[in-house]
């Protein structure tokens, strides 16, 4: 007989992490490929992830000064051009519409037809467009910082497509400010890339290593980039947020000028930050396990899953009056701003069935409820930071009492866990060919098994962030707590100053 553990995805993590990931999707009912190709449809438990990080996002936003607008999706191919850096960076992802119609083709089918006179681009970042009416918005010293965040799609053709990580198209949010001086741009820049840090760690329950891009990883046309780095369950790393300082680049191509006040006509500062869909991808890699997708309480859709346990039509009555009686208390309860949301799961499927599908969706309680349970007024829990077979009875007045108190202490759990990974696959390394080893596939039929983030000495030289690539390893961040010390690069020998973090990466 075979010693393997039955688990509810086939294939599991360690037998093929890549087909894993598409069978948590799966499992999870949380998003499927689109008729259209390298596009997704998001499914509702999907949707439902992404509207609470949407809010919580949003709420941030808006603590921290910034007001929601909206700019139009098609772009004219002219704006790119003012801006030659941002152009080469996006050219070949840009999806581009050159004709406004379609005709009758006089053989029972359709023409495309209405050539226009400058093709439009489909947004795969709004900085220029943006630009465009900021240059009409800002006047005055007086009318700045402008503080803007936009909720939208975007689409980048890209080639080779995965669910949530990378898609033709997505969803996500970009903000965009306008400064009178470098010192409060730079700052702005700071800031946001904090509270992306804070939301993800705090509520996505995902440590992060806040850095800056070296200037080859920089997001086209910006003086600075920094980001939030994550590490995922193959030890590769996941870029989650990124922030841009942006200097008087795109205000110069875009003529974003105000006067001063001293009375002189001057550039603009300017910056843009943005996080996307990517984060439920994140979410996915970073805590799901063989039984299907955990989710963090603070982000869940819903926190409790409801299921009712009855053979007879008496004993289902009974049981429906004690779970109306139930939902009714657990619904005054809140739980970090919302009300606590609780799915009853009364479908005519069997019991144990129901309880499989939930924990693949990762609902972070559920409540397993028959008549025994309603003569002792108890109910049999179980959590999605511990196995399926945990399962313990807690009287009703106890779990309403500590609902609160259990949900924190899952989200904790599921933080902790990741926390450790992280720290167990993080490795300073001083020797090229330890290097070389910890970053080669440990089994060629499995490349995913490797090492995870190397905390090494560079130089700051293209041509060793070069070398380093031919391994598909990159420098993912110069991190922000920087710790200087006299070392020498990794790759040719030469003095460092300091240590960056390398690793293989989506």
């Amino acid at each position: 007989m075979s010693g393997k553990v039955k688990t509810a995805i086939s294939p599991t993590r360690s037998e093929d992490y890549p087909q894993w990931f598409q069978q948590i999707i799966k499992a999870a009912d949380l998003a499927e490929n689109s008729d259209v190709r390298g596009c997704m449809v998001i499914k509702p438990w999907g949707y439902g992830v992404w509207e609470n990080i949407q809010s919580t996002l949003d709420g941030m936003f808006k603590e921290t000064g910034h007001k929601n607008a909206y700019f139009p999706i098609f772009i004219p191919k002219s704006f790119f051009e003012k801006e030659a850096e941002h152009v080469d960076g996006f050219a070949k992802e840009c999806a581009v519409v050159t004709h406004s119609r379609l005709e009758d083709d006089g053989k029972g089918g359709l023409k495309v037809g209405g050539e226009l006179t400058e093709p439009l681009i489909v947004r795969p970042t709004s900085e220029t467009i943006i630009g465009a009416s900021f240059s009409r918005w800002v006047k005055s010293y007086r009318d700045l910082p402008l503080l803007i965040n936009q909720w939208a799609n975007v689409v980048r053709w890209e080639m080779r497509t995965r669910l949530f990580l990378r898609t033709t198209e997505f969803l996500w949010q970009e903000g965009h400010t306008v400064h009178s001086t470098e010192e409060e741009a730079l700052e702005e820049t700071y800031k946001m890339l904090d509270v992306y840090a804070d939301f993800v760690e705090n509520y996505l329950a995902i440590p992060v290593i806040k850095g800056e891009k070296t200037p080859g990883e920089r997001f086209p046309g910006a003086v600075q980039t920094f980001c939030i780095e994550a590490m995922m369950q193959d030890m590769k790393a996941l870029q989650c947020g990124t922030s841009h300082f942006l200097g008087q680049n795109f205000a110069k191509s875009s003529e974003i000028k105000f006067q001063s006040k001293e009375g002189r006509e001057e550039y603009a500062w300017t910056t843009s930050w943005g996080v996307s869909t990517r984060l439920i991808g994140a979410l996915i890699m970073a805590h799901s396990d063989d039984d299907g997708f955990v989710l963090p309480p603070r982000v869940a859709p819903a926190h409790i899953a409801i299921i009712p346990i009855h053979r007879k039509e008496e004993d289902r009555i009974l049981v429906d009056n004690y779970v109306k009686e139930l939902l009714q208390e657990l619904k005054k309860i809140t739980y970090f701003g919302r009300r606590l949301v609780v799915e009853y799961d009364d479908r005519d499927i069997n019991g144990g069935e129901k309880n499989w599908q939930w924990i693949k969706k990762g609902v972070p309680i559920r409540l397993e409820i028959g008549p025994r349970d309603v003569q002792n007024d108890s109910l049999f829990m179980g959590r999605r930071d511990m196995t399926p077979r945990d399962k313990t009875s807690i009287k009703r007045s106890d779990f309403a009492e500590k609902v609160v108190e259990i949900l924190d202490e899952i989200q904790n759990n599921i933080y902790a866990k990741a926390v450790a990974y992280k720290e167990e696959n993080t490795v300073k390394i001083d020797e090229y060919d330890e290097f070389v080893k910890y970053f080669t596939p440990k089994n060629a039929e499995k490349p995913e098994i490797h090492g995870g983030f190397a905390y090494s000495h560079w130089c700051g030289c293209d041509e060793c962030e070069e070398k380093i690539k031919e391994m598909k390893v990159t420098i993912r961040c110069i991190p922000l707590e920087i710790e200087f010390e006299d070392g020498v690069c990794i790759v040719c020998g030469k003095p460092s100053k300091n240590r960056v973090y390398f690793a293989k990466s989506y």
